[in-house]
């Protein structure tokens, strides 16, 4: 399917505005700053601030209807950048949806280094499945969210705890030691992100001394097996296309129930752009999902659309 016009727009300006705002950023302040604008939200929803596990953050309601699924929405900003509020596109789109959406302000780096802002996520989830009282309570996250999604899974998984109904991801960072072909291939051809500066200052910040290949911080070097149904939406050309493809095929090969879309020509996290009509589409399959999705009894089960060419997806 060929993007839309909007989605050729919005890309041209993400790569010619956004871009080099973060290709010019030196620190961690400048780079925070080249995120911070905040874009046009959907009406219709209700903001209410809520702690969860001691992790303060916001509930995203419908306004005209009572919603009684619960999504845990981490948020993106390569974990040192962004807010509940800088995030409210997207998880006021899934709100319209008919979900309650928490989104947690967890504790970013540099200030609070790996591993605050994982353990922030699996106190949150704690906190709320101690207070939920019925229906389908799923997690959600895009870019470093969806690093953390990933991680309360394997965390969760691995302390004997139950695990969320479904999971969906949006270009998530799945493998922090830059071992996915695509951040080469892709490097000049995504939109928003390019070169190695910006990796290696956010891994800096974020990771420190930490060793990038333990699976908290790379989820996709983590054992997959047991996990609940996994949506990843990813774009052709940006430089985590090969993180989301080569975690599609290792929770595949553990026997997870993967639907996978590769989207052509919309920038990273296209989703915040509430108006692209791939971006309704995406938020919309992806709610639907996380409502009605089951394991797959006994074996695996790959739902794949690849839009576009050369995808390389190695694992």
């Amino acid at each position: 399917m060929r993007p839309s016009w909007q989605a050729r727009l919005a890309t041209w300006l993400v790569r010619h505005r956004v871009r080099p705002a973060l290709l010019a950023a030196r620190d961690i302040d400048a780079l925070r700053a080249a995120f911070e604008p905040r874009l046009p939200v959907p009406g219709g929803v209700r903001f209410t601030p809520a702690t969860f596990g001691g992790v303060s953050g916001e509930w995203v309601e419908p306004i005209d209807a009572r919603a009684t699924d619960t999504l845990l929405y981490l948020h993106g900003g390569a974990v040192v950048a962004c807010s509940p509020r800088t995030h409210r596109p997207v998880t006021a789109a899934f709100a319209r949806h008919g979900w309650r959406v928490f989104v947690p302000d967890y504790r970013l780096a540099p200030e609070h280094p790996f591993p605050a802002a994982p353990d922030d996520a699996l106190a949150v989830w704690r906190g709320l499945r101690a207070a939920h009282a019925g229906g389908r309570l799923v997690v959600a996250g895009e870019s470093a969210g969806g690093n953390l999604a990933l991680g309360l899974l394997l965390a969760l998984r691995d302390a004997g705890d139950s695990l969320p109904d479904a999971c969906a991801v949006f270009s998530p960072a799945t493998d922090l030691t830059g071992g996915s072909a695509s951040h080469r291939v892709n490097r000049d051809r995504d939109a928003m992100f390019g070169g190695d500066e910006l990796p290696a200052m956010i891994g800096r910040a974020y990771l420190g001394a930490a060793d990038p290949a333990q699976p908290l911080a790379s989820p996709l070097f983590g054992d997959f097996e047991g996990m609940p149904p996994l949506l990843i939406h990813v774009a052709d050309e940006e430089v985590l296309r090969d993180d989301a493809l080569r975690l599609a095929a290792r929770a595949q090969a553990a026997g997870v129930t993967v639907a996978l879309e590769v989207y052509r020509g919309v920038p990273h996290a296209w989703q915040l752009l509430h108006r692209l009509p791939e971006a309704r589409r995406s938020v919309a399959d992806a709610a639907r999902f996380l409502r009605e999705a089951r394991p797959a009894p006994g074996a695996a089960r790959l739902d794949e659309l690849i839009v576009g060419a050369g995808l390389s997806g190695e694992v």
